[in-house]
């Protein structure tokens, strides 16, 4: 079978399951903006398309998303012009639709089967427009307007989409209806081989930190520290945080850009702005166990999940980061926002302690109650990651799901 991914960070989510298709044999090509000539990777043929150089336009302020997605579907529409030009036909069109990529792909391929990966609708109920008070706009009528206009990208992909799948139920359940019914909930997969419990670990960051799991580490991460993912409340909770524990170590792992929500004041960071408002509660001999590690590699990014003593994760209700589901499988003791995609894999004191996510002093009780009960954190510790094992497994799991998943979409099964 001849399988196309769309994916404009690829392997993105399908770093797992390309290079076992390919492995079974099957023709597997990637289009994507992220290479500048064509590769070989681990099976795949990636294959690039580039964005056209185009004049600034002035536009409402509501259509730059849906034109930058525009822009990436024209560009991959003629890719795939020229792909099909010179013979290429696939029976079967992976997309991560929601850069825009795949907007088109049909009008070049009407008998190709398309399912796509189906991150997220966006919703303007109280739930998610206006989470978090301290970021809502003045005007909340004309907010989700905007909102409504974000899911233009996904209302043109439901006509002729086949089907589609999503990692979680609360990411599924965003999704209409009418399009609901297509989704196929099966997560992308932790591999809880590689993640998993080592108790001789030792993570070694020269010139920033250097400890193992005798030293009382919490830990805290993001891609991008940012208020999606509450590090302004853990930030707000850090000073007394500090104070009770005095020789804890705190490490906060994650970059200065905008993952997701509204960017900065300009020439400013999420991660400046909050260090500021906390800093003078905070003196030089307590600062000094706080270790901003910034992006770090997969390697160490394992080892200081394995050295946590306790773990910290927070978010609105959104996506739910890989980094929890990781953490869980390297059985950490996790206390988690009390959230809707959270409460999905953390029962409270079963696999994981769940707090109010605005609640910083509820935060600091139940990491101090963790850090001073050891029964309790390797109890929660074994419990969420048997939780990965079980149900979230890469090998045994996940990927089974997905190729069965894949059989039901090309036998045009209703999925």
């Amino acid at each position: 079978m001849k399988i196309l991914f769309i994916h404009q960070n690829f392997p993105g989510q399908y770093k797992h399951l390309a290079p076992l298709l390919a492995s079974r044999g099957h023709h597997c090509v990637a289009l994507t903006i992220k290479v500048d000539k064509p590769i070989n990777w681990n099976g795949v043929q990636v294959v690039p398309y580039t964005l056209p150089k185009r004049a600034a336009q002035n536009l409402h302020p509501w259509l730059v998303d849906l034109d930058t997605k525009v822009t990436r579907g024209d560009a991959c529409y003629r890719a795939a012009r020229t792909m099909k030009e010179n013979g290429y036909a696939p029976d079967l069109i992976l997309a991560h639709h929601g850069w825009g990529e795949s907007m088109f792909l049909r009008d070049v391929w009407p008998d190709a089967r398309l399912a796509i990966y189906c991150e997220l609708y966006h919703l303007a109920d109280d739930q998610h427009l206006d989470f978090d008070p301290e970021f809502a706009k003045s005007d909340r009528g004309l907010q989700a307007l905007r909102i409504r206009m974000k899911n233009i990208n996904n209302h043109l992909h439901f006509p002729f989409a086949d089907a589609g799948i999503s990692p979680t139920r609360f990411q599924a359940d965003t999704f209409p209806a009418d399009f609901r019914d297509k989704i196929t909930v099966s997560h992308d997969g932790i591999d809880t081989l590689t993640a998993c419990p080592k108790p001789d670990v030792r993570l070694t960051i020269k010139g920033q930190v250097d400890v193992t799991r005798d030293d009382e580490v919490i830990t805290f991460v993001n891609r991008n520290l940012e208020p999606y993912r509450g590090y302004h409340i853990f930030m707000r909770a850090l000073p007394r945080l500090l104070r009770e524990r005095p020789n804890a170590r705190i490490l906060i792992v994650g970059g200065d850009e905008v993952s997701y929500g509204a960017a900065p004041p300009k020439g400013q960071t999420w991660k400046q702005i909050f260090l500021d408002e906390v800093r003078d509660q905070i003196p030089d001999a307590d600062m000094a166990r706080v270790h901003f590690l910034g992006r770090i590699p997969y390697d160490q990014f394992l080892r200081l999940l394995q050295v946590s003593r306790v773990h910290v994760y927070l978010t609105y209700p959104f996506v739910l980061s890989w980094s929890l589901m990781e953490s869980m499988s390297c059985g950490a003791a996790i206390v988690a926002s009390d959230t809707t995609p959270v409460r999905e894999v953390i029962r409270h004191d079963e696999t994981g302690r769940l707090v109010d996510f605005f609640d910083g002093e509820a935060l600091v009780d139940e990491v101090c109650a963790l850090l001073e009960d050891e029964p309790a954190r390797r109890r929660l510790g074994a419990a969420a990651r048997d939780l990965m094992r079980e149900n979230y497994d890469l090998q045994t799991i996940c990927l089974p799901r997905q190729l069965d998943w894949i059989s039901s979409v090309m036998d045009g099964a209703k999925v």
